[in-house]
This record gives structure tokens, C-alpha cells and sequence, in this order.
């Protein structure tokens, strides 16, 4: 507060005339803008410097529009033009309401101006020099308010003829539009007309080139008709059908022949046999994939077989040379599927004599098997019913059935939710045909999972039992591994 003399003391406390305003700012020599509003109550009014003026803002868009209106559509520029004109419009009523804060200003400074004479008449000293002061600030920022509002009025001048402009240019726009409006109409009603009219003649040709070509396939047609005919005219299809009947019957009969051929050769070669005193044994048994090969003796003077060593041979014809087949010791081998196409030779020993008994030509396959196997090869899992002869090498005693599921990538043996064993195709895994038995050998097989556990699985029968064989075979081989039966990677030399 100003320090005031005692003398006046009392006539402040009772006056209560307040000091000149702290928001004076005496360097800028001007006071701070305000509006009167409701109530004759003073609001201030935030003016920021760094925004531009309204008659900048109209000539800058002016100018963008003016460079905008060679590259703009008719569509944008009408646009634009509408904008520019709501600009005009605000920019009128923006110079209404500075028309307003200039009168409110003014009213303001007469009635600061009226309170600061109240209060010179009334303080004495120093406040006083403060006072009049203050009075001089109002009078000259008056002037400068004077001054201020003739250059508004000036503005103001220019953008009343800046909005006109504007306006006059809208109506332009506007009508610009409407006649490009319209001749974008006309020709696109003409652009439309001449699509028809492509359209029908394109119509019309292509209607025309179908005639011609239906009349052309139409005539090629019976030409085509007319040849048909004269061919079975020339041709007499009875004799043709006679020709294929004799062909067939010609094949069988060949087929025949040659299975007759190939019983004779072996009779001939067991006649030999029998002629030879010396010969002590011989095979008995059909040789080809699914039948049992045994050793029986041919004289009374043959030694007894059950008291003999017995060994089983594999021997390719070509090389000649012996595949010793492990475990085919009994005098009965069930021929399985690595046998077809060899000979197949068994070496009986008796009292440090030695006798060779060798089939008459090499084993047959199963008639119809090849087929049969490259159906199920189709197949990522084919199920066949067994039952477990021998786990381990130890009799099993429960004969119930089991499925024994040969994948493309591994074996399972199972009963229901029950898994025997599950394993995939690896280098310890081995499946062959049982070597030696009953006559029931045909119809089993010997499969060991992994090492420590086996099975000898006897099937329905032995077309399923070789099935199996060539089946799993087959997948292993995909996998690069050779399912085979123990030893039967080492053949031996003669």
C-alpha cells in the first residue's frame, strides 16, 4: 500500500480511495485490454502476439486459392470457394465485434480517466505526483486508442471489399459449376449413347461370326459323320471281335503251357533224383511263397532225419553263392517273401557225412500278393489280427486275439487300450517268417520290437502273414532301413 501522512489518516480510512492498479504496466505504456460484461463487471481478454490478423489470414488464402484454381476440380474449387465466403462472413462479424471492444475501451478509459481526477483532488504528496501520472498515461494511450481505431476502420474498409471480392468470386464459382455441371452431363449422356451403340454392333458381329462358325462346325460335322460311315462300311467288326476272342485264348493257352513246362522240368529233376541210389533225401513240398518245404528221406537206409544237423540255405543263382539263413535248423521251412526268386538249399549232417538237398528252380511268388500289397500300401495304417505264439522266447499262455498295426513309420502290437509294444522302424528292429515248426509255420512270424523284446505272432493266414512282411518291408525301406531277420545281411561264401 502507499504510505499516506498522519494529517490525512482518518480522511483515507474513511474515503477508502483505493491505489492506482498494479496490472498498469508503466514501461509498455499501456494498460492491459478489457471488455465490460454483465453487470458492469471488467473481464480481461487473453491477445496473443504471435497470432496473425484476420486481413492476413484472408489475403493468404486468397493468394492459395488464386494459385489452387488451375490445378483444382470444378467439384474443389466450388468448395473452396464456399469456405472462403463463411471467412468472409466471420471476418465481418469479427470487425462488428472490434467496432464493440473499441467503444467498451473507450468508456473504460473515461470513467479510469474520471476516478483518477477523484483521486488527485483527494491525496496530496507524492500519491498525488502518481495520480497525475497516471492521468497523463490515460490521455496518451486515448490518443493512441484514436489513432488504433482509425487504422481498424481502415482495415475494416479493406476486408468489407476483400469479402465482397469474395463473395463476387463465389457466384462465379458457383456458376462456373453449373455450367461445367452440365457439360459434364452432356457428354457423358453422349459417352453413354456411343457405349450402346459399340455395344449393339459388337453384338451384331459377334452374332454373326457364332452363325458362321455353327454353319462351319455344322458342315464339319457331317463330314466328319460321313467318313464314320464309309469306315464301317470298309470294316467288318465280327472278325475283328473273332481275331481278339482266338488272342485271348492264345495267351491262356501259352500261360499254361509254360506252367506245364516248368512242372515237367521239376519232375524231370526229381526223376534224376530218385535214379540216383546215392541221393538220401529230398524236399517235398510246393515251391512258391505261402507253402512249408520238408526234408524227407528217400530210402529205407536213410539215416533219421531227427537225429541229423540241419542248416537252410538261400542260394542266388546268379553269384552262386550261399546265404546262410540264422535259426532254420528243423527239417520244415516256411518259405517267406525274401526267399522268392532264389533257390533254396538245406545241408543235413549224419555221422560227419554231409548231404545237400537244393529246390528244382527258384521260389515262386504268391499268386495275386503283389497286387494285394500295393493296395495297402495306400494305406497309412493297415490292421491285421494275430495271436502271440511266444513272447520273449517263453510260450505266452493267453490265446486271445491282438492287432498288430504295421504304419508307415512304425509298428504297434495291441489288445484294445492295452499297448504290447510301439516302436518305430530302427536298425535293432527285425521281422522275418518263423524258421522251423509245425505246419502252422506258413502262418507266423517272428518280430522283435527292440532288443529285449520279441514276439512270434501267428496270423489268420499266410497271405496276410506275407502281406505283412513285404508290407512293413516296404515302409522301412522309405524310412532307409532294411527290415530284415537276424543274419540275414551276412551271406557266406561256397
Amino acid at each position: 500500500m502507499t504510505r499516506v501522512d498522519l494529517d490525512y489518516k482518518d480522511t483515507m480510512q474513511q474515503e477508502a480511495v483505493p491505489s492506482v492498479s498494479d496490472d498498469a504496466n508503466f514501461t509498455l505504456n499501456r494498460f492491459p485490454s478489457y471488455k465490460i460484461g454483465a453487470d458492469n463487471v471488467i473481464v480481461e481478454v487473453n491477445e496473443d502476439s504471435k497470432v496473425p490478423s484476420l486481413k492476413e489470414i484472408v489475403a493468404k488464402e486468397t493468394v492459395q486459392l488464386l494459385e489452387q484454381q488451375k490445378r483444382l476440380s470444378v467439384r474443389d474449387l466450388a468448395k473452396k470457394f464456399e469456405n472462403g465466403f463463411a471467412t468472409a462472413a466471420k471476418i465481418s462479424d469479427e470487425a462488428k465485434f472490434r467496432e464493440v471492444a473499441s467503444l467498451d475501451r473507450h468508456v473504460l478509459l473515461k470513467k479510469l480517466r474520471d476516478v483518477l481526477e477523484s483521486l488527485r483532488g483527494r491525496v496530496a504528496g507524492r500519491n498525488k505526483d502518481d495520480a497525475e501520472e497516471a492521468i497523463a498515461m490515460v490521455e496518451a494511450l486515448a490518443v493512441q486508442l484514436t489513432q488504433r481505431e482509425g487504422e481498424l476502420i481502415q482495415e475494416n474498409a479493406e476486408v468489407k471489399k476483400l469479402a465482397n471480392l469474395l463473395k463476387q468470386a463465389t457466384e462465379e464459382a458457383r456458376k462456373i459449376v453449373e455450367e461445367e455441371r452440365a457439360l459434364a452431363c452432356a457428354e457423358i449422356g453422349n459417352a453413354r449413347a456411343a457405349v450402346q451403340r459399340v455395344e449393339q454392333a459388337a453384338f451384331e458381329e459377334q452374332k454373326l461370326v457364332s452363325r458362321n462358325f455353327e454353319m462351319q462346325d455344322l458342315e464339319e460335322l457331317m463330314k466328319e459323320v460321313q467318313e464314320a460311315r464309309r469306315i464301317k462300311m470298309l470294316h467288318q467288326p465280327s472278325k475283328v471281335m473273332d481275331m481278339e476272342h482266338e488272342l485271348q485264348a492264345l495267351r491262356i493257352q501259352i500261360a499254361e503251357k509254360s506252367m506245364y513246362a516248368i512242372q515237367l522240368r521239376k519232375e524231370l529233376a526229381m526223376n534224376k533224383k530218385l535214379d540216383d541210389n546215392s541221393h538220401l533225401y529230398d524236399l517235398d513240398g510246393s515251391e512258391s511263397l505261402g507253402s512249408c518245404l520238408r526234408i524227407i528221406p528217400c530210402t529205407n537206409s536213410s539215416p533219421d532225419i531227427s537225429n541229423c544237423s540241419i542248416q537252410w540255405f538261400r542260394i542266388l543263382s546268379e553269384e552262386s553263392k550261399k546265404e546262410l539263413i540264422s535259426g532254420a535248423i528243423k527239417p520244415i521251412y516256411a518259405l517267406e517273401p525274401f526267399d522268392v526268386g532264389r533257390y533254396l538249399q538245406a545241408e543235413i549232417i549224419s555221422n560227419n557225412k554231409r548231404v545237400t538237398v537244393t529246390t528244382t528252380g527258384p521260389i515262386d511268388p504268391a499268386a495275386g500278393l503283389g497286387n494285394y500289397v500295393e493296395a495297402l500300401m495306400r494305406k497309412a495304417d493297415t490292421e491285421f489280427n494275430v495271436v502271440i505264439v511266444q513272447m520273449n522266447g517263453q510260450d505266452y499262455s493267453l490265446n486271445s486275439i491282438h492287432v498288430f498295426h504295421v504304419g508307415k513309420m512304425r509298428i504297434k502290437l495291441c489288445k484294445g487300450r492295452n499297448t504290447k509294444a510301439d516302436e518305430q522302424y530302427s536298425t535293432s528292429m527285425q521281422l522275418c517268417g518263423i524258421r522251423g515248426g509245425g505246419n502252422a509255420a506258413a502262418q507266423a512270424l517272428f518280430w522283435q520290437a527292440k532288443k529285449g523284446l520279441s514276439f512270434t505272432l501267428a496270423f489268420e493266414s499266410d497271405r496276410e502273414r506275407n502281406a505283412a512282411i513285404m508290407l512293413a518291408r516296404r515302409f522301412a525301406f522309405d524310412c532307409n532301413i532294411m527290415l530284415a531277420g537276424p543274419g540275414d545281411r551276412a551271406p557266406t561264401e561256397t
